[in-house]
C-alpha cells in the first residue's frame, strides 16, 4: 500500500470537509494530462491545481493570440506580441497556485497520427480544443488500458459549451452524494413481513428506496443490533426492512438508532464512439427541453464543418450559416434518434463559434474540473455522459444588428465581441458595479470582470469592499491570493491581482463593512444610486438580506449567489421585474432544546455544541465578567463588608467563585482542569441517575430513559486514556492563558502532568437538590450570573475575604478572556472542544467524532471547493450581461447546482407579486411613494396627501419602532397640527425618512401600503 500523503490542513481545511481525507489522499497521488490551454483549459487547470492533485501536465503547441486574452487570464499582451507558447507562458503561474502540485508542460502537437503511449502514466486525460477524430482516438486508447484511463472532452465555442465523460465499463463510485449519513431514532418496529420501522414523533427519516441502514441500541428486538437492511420507503416517517416475523425476533420494546450506510456502486460508461450517435444527455434547463439534443447536433456539425473546410465558420456570416445548417441535416439523418432541429440555435452556433464567451468557460471549467476529481477519487456521482449548456438568450434581438460590430479587431476583447457585439462590449466597459465581498466568489467574479472589460471605459468603475484580511486557508479557493499576500487586505490585493489580468480596469478597493453602521456615512442612498448593478459575494444570510433591502430601497439590480461544498445557487434580482432575495425564506434551523444540550444529548452534534458552550463560559464569559466586575468595584474588602451587611451586587456569587479558584501557578491550572473533568463527566452522570434512576417512569407508564434520552455512565479518569489526558492538558493550557500563568513545553509533557495529577485531591460526589430541567420548551436562563440568595451572598463574602487575605490587590488583576480561534492549532481551543465533546459522548454512549468534524461544527465552517465557486461565478456573470441588456423576465435564469450528483437546474426567476390596495391601485415590493414636505408640513398635511391623491384614509404611520400616528391610540389625534419634523425627530443631516403607512379599507381592516419616503424639506 502506498504511503499516506500529509495533507496541509491550514490550506485544505474547507475542502477536506467536502471531499474527505480518502479522496484527498487519492488526489495527492494522481497524475492528469490536460490538452489545450485556452480559456477553458486554464480554468480547468486552475481548479484542479487548487484542489491538490500530485502532477499536472499541460500540453499545448499553440502561440498566444489576442483572441486568447478574452478568456485565458494567465496570458499577457507581451505573450501575444512575442508569440509565446500558451503552456509555457502559463505554467509558472498555474504552479504558483499550489506549492504541493507539480506542473509541467508539453509543447508538442497532438494529432490523429501522434503516438499516445506517453498517456499511460496518467489516471485522467482531459482534451479541449481537439477535433472529434482526435477525441475518438484518445478515448479509444484510454479505454484500452488496464485499468482504463478516465477520459474527458470539453469545449466552449461562442455561447455554447459541451462536456463528455468516459470513465470505463466499471467505474466504482465510493460515495454518491457526499452527504453525512442520515441517522434517526426509532419509536417502533413491527413484528411482520416485512417489518415496519417508525421514527420518533415529529422526525422524518429522509431515506430513499434502496438505501442500506444499520441498527443499534434496539431493546427487545435485539437481534437487529449490528445488522444491515435495505430500506423501502412507506411514508416520510416510516419504512420497511426485512422479515421480522420469525421466532428469532422478539417483540420490540423501546429505543434504537438506525444509521444510513454508504455503499459503493459501479457505473458503466459507453465509449465516445457509441455516445456521439446516441448521446446520454443531461437536461439542465427544463424550459429548454429541446436544447441539449440541438446543442449536441450543433457541436457535431461544427466539428464536421471544420474538418470539411479546414476552418470555423466566419463570424456572423449568413453564407457559412447556410452551409452549417445543411451539414446539420446530413448529420441528423445519421443519429439513432433524429431530432427536430432548431435552425435558430444552429445559426447562433455558426455565427459565434469563432468567439468564446468567458462566463461559459468559467462555468464549464468548474464543472469539468470536478468531474476530473471524481475520476481520480470515486467521490461523488460522475456525469453520464454529456452536458451541454448555452447562453443563447444574450443573442435575442441581434438578428438585424450591424454585422461589423461582431467582427474581430485584434484586441483582447475579440472573443467576447464575436459573441455579443461592440455595442454591448462598450456598455460593459462603462458599467458602474458595486461588489460586496472579495472572497472565493469575489475573486472569481473579478477575474470575469477583467476578461469582459467591465469598468474599463471612461465612465466605468468597479467598487469592491471587504473588511477581511487574507488567511492561509483562503488560498485553496481564492485564486487571486498567494502566500505572500497573507494578512493583507482582501479588497486591495484582489484589485491588484485583477489588474495583472487586465490593466485597463478601473477599481476602487475599500475595506468598509456594508451594514447599518455605514448606511448614512459610506454606503448611503446616493452611493447606491450611482451604481448600475450590485453583486453579492457574501457568505452569510444576514449580510445578504441587508444588501437585498438596500437594493430594493434604491431600486438597483442585484446578483445573488453562494456555495456550500458542492452545492451552489444563483439568483437574479431585477427591479420591478423579479421577486427579491428576501421574498423567499428558508425554514429556520431548529434550535436544540436547552435541556437536551445541558442534560440529555442524543447525538455527537449536541455534545460538540455543549463543549463549545463550555469553552465560551469557562474561558471567555466568566473572565470577561470578572474583569468588568472589578473594574466597577475596585476594593474587595469594601465589597465583602457590604455583602455582610446584606447589600447585593449583580453577579457577585459567580465572580467570587472565579476569584476563589483563580490559578497562580501551572499546578493550579492542571488541578482546575482535572476537577472540571470529574464534575462534567462523573458527578454530572451520577447526579442525573440519582434524580432519575434507570427505572424511572413517566406519567403514561413509559420509561423516562428511552430514545432519544440516553442514561449517562460516570467516567473514571484514566491516565492512559489519550482523550482524558487531552482534556486535562488543553484545559490547563487555556486556564494558564486566561490567568496569565507561565508554563513551559516540559510542563505539558505527559510525565509532568501525571506527576501533578497524582497529588490532586479530587472531590467526592455529593448529591445535589438542584432541579434538572426536562421541559424541551424551556429556554436557557436569561442571566446565569444574576441569582444571589442571602446565604449565597454570605458565602461570596467569605470567598472574597479569604482570597483577599493580606490585602494583595493582585488577586483581582485583569484576566485575559479567550477569543475563540479555530485555525490556530497551538492555542488548544479545538483540542479542548474535541476532548470535551468526545468525553461527553463517551459518558452518554454516543459515537465519538474526529477532530475535523468537531472543528467544522464548533467553528461554524462553511465547506467550500474551488470548482463550485468557479461554476457559480461563471453563471452569475452570464446573468450580469443579461441585466445590462435589460432582458425580459423569461430570459433570466436562476440556478441551483450540486456538482456532487451532478445536478444543474435552471429556472425562470419568480415574478414580483402585486399587492392590491383598491381597484386600480396596486404596488410591488419595488415601489415606494414619495411625499415632499417642508419645515411647516404637519401630520394633517401628510394624511391629506393620501386622501387627495389616492382617496385613502390613513390607519397608521410608523417610523422604525416609533408609532407616529394611530387614530385609536389616546392622544394621537392631538398630534395632527404638529409638524412632521417634530414628530419624527431625526438627525439634522437626513434628507428623508422611510415610513410604514397603512390605510383603512372601510371595514375596520388595515391595508398595508408601499414604503413611504418622506422628504423633510430642510
Amino acid at each position: 500500500m502506498a504511503a499516506e500523503v500529509e495533507i496541509d490542513d491550514a490550506l485544505y481545511s474547507r475542502q477536506r470537509y467536502v471531499l474527505g481525507d480518502n479522496a484527498m489522499q487519492r488526489m495527492a497521488k494522481s497524475n492528469i494530462l490536460l490538452y489545450g490551454l485556452g480559456g477553458l483549459g486554464v480554468e480547468i487547470a486552475k481548479n484542479i491545481v487548487l484542489a491538490g492533485i500530485k502532477n499536472l501536465v499541460i500540453q499545448d503547441s499553440s502561440p498566444a493570440t489576442y483572441h486568447d486574452l478574452g478568456t485565458q487570464f494567465f496570458l499577457k499582451e507581451e505573450d501575444v506580441k512575442n508569440k509565446t507558447n500558451r503552456a509555457d507562458a502559463s505554467c509558472a503561474k498555474i504552479a504558483e497556485l499550489n506549492p504541493y502540485v507539480s506542473v509541467k508542460t508539453l509543447t508538442s502537437p497532438l494529432s490523429e497520427s501522434s503516438s499516445l503511449d506517453y498517456m499511460k502514466e496518467f489516471q485522467c486525460v482531459i482534451l479541449t480544443e481537439a477535433s472529434l477524430s482526435l477525441q475518438l482516438k484518445v478515448d479509444a486508447f484510454c479505454r484500452s488500458q488496464n485499468p482504463p484511463i478516465k477520459f474527458i472532452a470539453a469545449d466552449v465555442y461562442g455561447v455554447f459549451s459541451s462536456a463528455f465523460c468516459d470513465f470505463g465499463d466499471n467505474f466504482e463510485v465510493l460515495d454518491q452524494n457526499g452527504e453525512e449519513p442520515k441517522e434517526v431514532f426509532i419509536s417502533d418496529i413491527t413484528k411482520a413481513n416485512p417489518g415496519v420501522v417508525t421514527c420518533i414523533e415529529n422526525f422524518m427519516h429522509g431515506f430513499e428506496d434502496g438505501d442500506t441502514v444499520r441498527f443499534r441500541e434496539v431493546n427487545g428486538m435485539d437481534v437487529l443490533n449490528g445488522r444491515t437492511a435495505v430500506v423501502k420507503v412507506l411514508t416520510p416517517e416510516t419504512f420497511s426492512i426485512c422479515d421480522t416475523s420469525g421466532d428469532e425476533y422478539d417483540a420490540y420494546q423501546h429505543g434504537g438508532v438506525v444509521t444510513q450506510i454508504k455503499v459503493a456502486n459501479t457505473v458503466t460508461f459507453q465509449s465516445l464512439e457509441e455516445q456521439v450517435r446516441s448521446p446520454s444527455l443531461t437536461t439542465a434547463d427544463l424550459a429548454k427541453f429541446d436544447a441539449p439534443p440541438n446543442i449536441h447536433l450543433s457541436f457535431l456539425t461544427l466539428q464536421t464543418f471544420r474538418e470539411r473546410y479546414k476552418r470555423l465558420p466566419n463570424a456572423w456570416c449568413n453564407q457559412d450559416a447556410k452551409s452549417f445548417i445543411q451539414i446539420s441535416k446530413e448529420l441528423n439523418e445519421q443519429q439513432r434518434d433524429k431530432i427536430e432541429a432548431d435552425e435558430r440555435m444552429l445559426r447562433f452556433m455558426s455565427f459565434t463559434s469563432r468567439g468564446q464567451f468567458a462566463p461559459l468557460t468559467a462555468a464549464l471549467g468548474g464543472i469539468v474540473a470536478q468531474e476530473a476529481l471524481k475520476a481520480l477519487t470515486g467521490k461523488f456521482t460522475p456525469l453520464q455522459q454529456w452536458l451541454h449548456i448555452d447562453a443563447s438568450e444574450i443573442l435575442s434581438g441581434v438578428s438585424n444588428c450591424d454585422i461589423y460590430s461582431f467582427q474581430p479587431r485584434e484586441t483582447r476583447y475579440d472573443a467576447l465581441r464575436v459573441c455579443i457585439g461592440e455595442e454591448l462590449c462598450q456598455s460593459l466597459a462603462n458599467l458602474r458595479l458595486f461588489m460586496v465581498g472579495c472572497g472565493a466568489i469575489g475573486c472569481e467574479m473579478m477575474k470575469n470582470y477583467a476578461l469582459l472589460g467591465i469598468g474599463s471605459g471612461d465612465n466605468g468603475l468597479v467598487t469592491i469592499t471587504d473588511n477581511d484580511l487574507i488567511e492561509k486557508s483562503n488560498l485553496n479557493r481564492q485564486f487571486l491570493f498567494r502566500p505572500r499576500h497573507i494578512q493583507k487586505p482582501k479588497s486591495s490585493t484582489a484589485a491588484s491581482s485583477t489588474l495583472e489580468i487586465n490593466p485597463g480596469l478601473h477599481f476602487e478597493a475599500q475595506q468598509h463593512k456594508v451594514c447599518p453602521q455605514t448606511e448614512y456615512t459610506v454606503y448611503n442612498d446616493e452611493f447606491f444610486m450611482k451604481q448600475d448593478i450590485v453583486v453579492n459575494a457574501l457568505d452569510n444570510l444576514e449580510a445578504r438580506r441587508y444588501m437585498d433591502s438596500r437594493c430594493v430601497s434604491n431600486q438597483r439590480p442585484l446578483l445573488e449567489s453562494g456555495t456550500m461544498g458542492a452545492k451552489g445557487h444563483v439568483q437574479v434580482i431585477v427591479p420591478h421585474l423579479t421577486e427579491s432575495y428576501s421574498s423567499q425564506r428558508d425554514p429556520p434551523d431548529e434550535d436544540v432544546p436547552y435541556c437536551t444540550l445541558k442534560s440529555f444529548p442524543a447525538t455527537i452534534e449536541h455534545c460538540i455544541q455543549w463543549a463549545r458552550d463550555k469553552f465560551e463560559s469557562a474561558f471567555s464569559q466568566k473572565p470577561a465578567y470578572f474583569n468588568k466586575f472589578w473594574t466597577a468595584n475596585s476594593d474587595p474588602s469594601e465589597v465583602a463588608q457590604k455583602l455582610d451587611s446584606g447589600q447585593n451586587y449583580e453577579g457577585v456569587v459567580q465572580v467570587s467563585k472565579t476569584l476563589m479558584h483563580r490559578a497562580c501557578k501551572w499546578e493550579d491550572c492542571v488541578a482546575l482542569s482535572r476537577i472540571k473533568f470529574e464534575k462534567y463527566f462523573n458527578h454530572k452522570a451520577k447526579q442525573l441517575v440519582h434524580v432519575f434512576p434507570l427505572d424511572t417512569k413517566l406519567v403514561d407508564g413509559s420509561l423516562f430513559w428511552q430514545s432519544p434520552k440516553r442514561p449517562p455512565n460516570p467516567i473514571l479518569f484514566n491516565f492512559s486514556n489519550p482523550l482524558h489526558m487531552l482534556f486535562v492538558k488543553s484545559g490547563a493550557k487555556l486556564y494558564a492563558s486566561v490567568y496569565g500563568v507561565q508554563h513551559t513545553q516540559e510542563d505539558m509533557a505527559d510525565e509532568r502532568i501525571v506527576a501533578i495529577l497524582n497529588n490532586i485531591p479530587v472531590p467526592k460526589f455529593v448529591p445535589s437538590s438542584k432541579k434538572i430541567e426536562t421541559d424541551e420548551a424551556a429556554s436557557k436562563p436569561a442571566n446565569e450570573y444574576d441569582s444571589n440568595s442571602g446565604d449565597e451572598l454570605k458565602m461570596a463574602s467569605a470567598r472574597i475575604s479569604k482570597a483577599f487575605q493580606g490585602g494583595k490587590k493582585s488577586v483581582i488583576s485583569g484576566m485575559k478572556p479567550a477569543v475563540f480561534e479555530k485555525d490556530d492549532d497551538s492555542n488548544g481551543h479545538i483540542d479542548f472542544i474535541t476532548a470535551a465533546a468526545n468525553a461527553r459522548a463517551e459518558m452518554y454512549s454516543i459515537e465519538q467524532s474526529d477532530r475535523l468534524k468537531v472543528k467544522r461544527i464548533a467553528g461554524r465552517i462553511v465547506p467550500a471547493i474551488a470548482t463550485t465557486t468557479a461554476a457559480v461565478a461563471g453563471l452569475v456573470t452570464v446573468e450580469l450581461i443579461k441585466v445590462v441588456q435589460k432582458c425580459p423576465l423569461e430570459m433570466y435564469k436562476n440556478c441551483f447546482l450540486n456538482l456532487a450528483l451532478p445536478v444543474i437546474l435552471f429556472s425562470e426567476p419568480g415574478a414580483v407579486e402585486k399587492s392590491v390596495i383598491k381597484d386600480g391601485l396596486t404596488f410591488t415590493l419595488w415601489d415606494h411613494w414619495d411625499v415632499y414636505g417642508s419645515k411647516d408640513f404637519t401630520l394633517q398635511n401628510f394624511l391629506n396627501y393620501f386622501k387627495t391623491k389616492f382617496g385613502l384614509d390613513t390607519a397608521m404611520v410608523v417610523h422604525g419602532v416609533k408609532m407616529i400616528y394611530v387614530p385609536i391610540m389616546p392622544g394621537h389625534k392631538k398630534r395632527l397640527p404638529q409638524t412632521m419634523l417634530k414628530l419624527i425627530k431625526c438627525q439634522a443631516t437626513r434628507k428623508y425618512v422611510d415610513l410604514i403607512v397603512s390605510f383603512e379599507d372601510g371595514s375596520n381592516e388595515e391595508i398595508p401600503g408601499p414604503p413611504v419616503r418622506y422628504f423633510l424639506g430642510v
